[in-house]
């Protein structure tokens, strides 16, 4: 995977600003901000979703294990 150097970064950002413009080039930074913030959100959202469905899983394979334990101490008792 290729790296990228404060040389490359700097030579994207001297054209960002020739081919958009200096007075709307804010205004693009501020956009992609925002869009990027909103990105990172709902990956957020997904991986909140994702982590509770697992934790949901496995209390429900925990309590299930405790009732399958509970009924075979009950058929060894008789």
């Amino acid at each position: 995977m290729p790296q990228i150097g404060w040389f490359e970064i700097l030579i994207v950002v001297i054209l960002a600003i020739l081919i958009i413009g200096p007075k709307d080039f804010p205004v693009m930074l501020k956009k992609m901000g925002a869009w990027i913030g909103s990105i990172k959100r709902y990956f957020n959202e997904i991986q909140k979703d994702v982590t509770d469905m697992k934790n949901t899983v496995e209390d429900e394979i925990s309590v299930e294990k405790k009732y399958s334990n509970n009924n075979k101490d009950k058929k060894k008792d008789e």
